[in-house]
Order: structure tokens, then sequence, then C-alpha cells
């Protein structure tokens, strides 16, 4: 079984802060559950251009507010608590911050290995078998 606490990756490697987010890695590739877990603050007033070529993502809001714009289509969904999106198709998007921090916790398919940060084009990188 594996138990964790959040606040234990707080000031570790397994935060990962960038200028419109922070991400608390919790559950990774390297534990073997088939996906990973992390908790996710959208800062407010932030706008990423997100695109998951290589994973799934399922995306559950708890707290704040904020919005999703698929690109494809131009769609704005308003993000809240208690709303899920899941970008099942390698969906293109901005995620924006609202006036409140939006935290959500996320789930990735294939599991994160914990370091990543988006690229110039918001994807992840593919990670070998091995990583």
């Amino acid at each position: 079984m594996i138990v964790r606490n959040v606040k234990d990756v707080i000031g570790t490697d397994l935060e990962v802060k960038t200028d419109t987010w922070l991400s608390r890695r919790v559950l990774l590739k390297k534990d073997g559950m088939g996906f990973s877990f992390h908790e996710t603050v959208i800062f407010p007033g932030s706008e990423t251009h997100i695109h998951y070529q290589h994973h799934l993502e399922a995306v559950w809001c708890i707290e704040g507010d904020g919005e999703v714009e698929t690109i494809a289509d131009g769609k704005k969904y308003a993000l809240g608590p208690g709303v899920v999106y899941a970008l099942d198709e390698h969906d293109e998007h901005w995620l924006r911050g609202g006036k409140e921090p939006l935290r959500v916790i996320c789930v990735f398919n294939p599991p994160l290995t914990g370091l990543e940060v988006h690229d110039e084009k918001g994807v992840y990188p593919a990670m070998p078998d091995a990583a």
C-alpha cells in the first residue's frame, strides 16, 4: 500500500513551479499504478497553452475559478468546484486562471515521472518505459 501526504511533496523536486502553475506530483510512474496523480494550482489571471500529445489527462476542479478553451473549436468551459474535464482526444487547449487560485486534482495516463514541464508547444515529452 502507498500512503502519502501532499504536504510531504512541498519544497521537494516533486513540487514543480512555472509562471502560470504549481504542480505537486504525489503518485508517479515509479509507483507502478499505471497513472500519475497530482495536485495543481493554476495562478489567477494566467494563461497556459497545453497540448498533451503523449498523455491523457482528467482534471477535477476543487477550489477557485478559471476557464479551459479547446483550440480546435474555440469552445470555452467555466471551471470551478465540482467541475471535471477530461482531455480524452489529446485536446489542444488554453487553461486560464480566474480571479482566485484554481486548485485541481489531475490524473495522467501514461503516468508522469514527476519532473515534466511543458515545452514551447505545450507538450510533455513522451517518456521511455525505463524512465
